[in-house]
């Protein structure tokens, strides 16, 4: 059965994927409110994202004009390293030539054409989209396109086995309440119970959910806990540099992780921590970000603690056998444009109780 709840569109995973290639201007070729949100949202994070506002009679008669003024205007205004030109569901449909309209304009910016409309069933076909061209204009190797598909795939399972997309309605939720968790995972951590806290995160994400554990360290600076998180620097350049950024703040405020896997592994990532954690065997767990990653049978017996930016994923964790599962709300957005952690919900909560448990 399809699903019945919305689910991520592909276009917006293709400017997602252009901001990651350090793409300093992407224009959307389509009318002006395709995607206004992720758009509006993507411009808090460096890079700007204009749109050839294709109106009704261009729907008929086509709008390669209006796209090659807007790749003048662009390159005239804002002098940009790289550029992007993504379609939408009415440039894909009237057939319109973007490499054409990139070569006509007369630009010399380094720019991409990226064919994709928002009628794909999964929206990581809007990455690969934009990854297979950037490929073959030299921004990326073979080798990191090939590494991207896998990493898809996985995501992409983990999804369909244990996330959002694993039934085709899931009610949403905001979870259980953050200071009834955050009591109880300090009391098992002040009781000298043995604990691991992980952080499995998407991307940019892991600026907030990095808190949750510096959170748990700040309340119980002596608990027996184990921190491991997934920022070895790997991936797109700017997933990279957000793994070093997120990295150096860790240590500089007194934690320092065991490394295990990069930002965009979080859904190759689940096996190898389900491993990591039966190996250390803890009392409890704190597990944030992508917790569903990890298959059931590596957190039997552990009381585990999860946290989320997704109130459909909640229903799906309790499913697991999570007893404490927790919503971090509007958490994507207050992580676009940051380079520093940001605090949470939970991290404060947990500060709040330090000094009255």
């Amino acid at each position: 059965m399809k699903y019945m709840q919305p689910r991520p569109s592909s276009i917006v995973a293709a400017l997602y994927t252009a901001r990651d290639l350090e793409v300093d201007v992407a224009i959307l070729h389509g009318p002006s409110g395709c995607s206004f949100k992720h758009a509006r949202l993507l411009e808090e994070d460096g890079i700007r994202v204009l749109t050839t506002s294709l109106a009704d009679h261009e729907f008929i008669f086509g709008g390669q004009q209006t796209l090659e003024t807007v790749l003048r205007y662009a390159e005239e205004h804002f002098s940009p390293r790289r550029m992007a030109v993504i379609g939408t569901c009415v440039s894909m449909i009237i057939g319109e030539d973007l490499p054409s309209a990139i070569q006509n304009s007369g630009i010399s910016t380094p720019t991409i054409s990226v064919d994709i409309h928002a009628g794909f069933a999964e929206n990581i076909e809007g990455v690969i989209a934009t990854l297979e061209p950037a490929a073959a204009a030299g921004w990326i190797s073979a080798e990191e396109l090939d590494r991207q598909r896998d990493l898809l795939a996985s995501a992409n399972e983990v999804e369909r086995l244990r996330g959002a997309a694993s039934k085709p309605y899931i009610e949403p939720s905001r979870g259980d309440l953050k200071h009834v968790a955050a009591e109880r995972l300090l009391g098992l951590a002040r009781s000298g119970k043995s604990g691991v806290a992980v952080l499995n995160a998407k991307k940019e994400t892991a600026y907030m959910f990095a808190d949750e554990l510096l959170g748990l360290h700040d309340a119980c600076p002596g608990a027996r806990v184990h921190y491991i998180a997934n920022l070895e620097p790997r991936g797109l350049p700017k997933v990279r540099r957000d793994a070093e950024r997120i990295l150096r703040e860790m240590r500089e405020r007194g934690v320092d992780p065991e490394l295990a896997g990069a930002l965009d592994e979080y859904g190759a990532n689940g096996e190898p921590l389900g491993k990591r954690i039966s190996a250390l065997a803890p009392d409890f767990a704190l597990i944030v970000g992508v917790p569903h990653a990890i298959p059931a049978e590596y957190t039997q017996g552990i009381e585990c603690f999860s946290i989320t930016n997704g109130p459909r994923q909640v229903e799906p964790l309790r499913d697991l056998g999570h007893q404490h599962v927790m919503v971090e709300v509007d958490l994507h957005p207050r992580t676009l444009g940051v380079e520093n952690i940001v605090e949470s919900e939970f991290g404060a909560v947990l500060r709040s109780l330090s000094c009255s448990l």
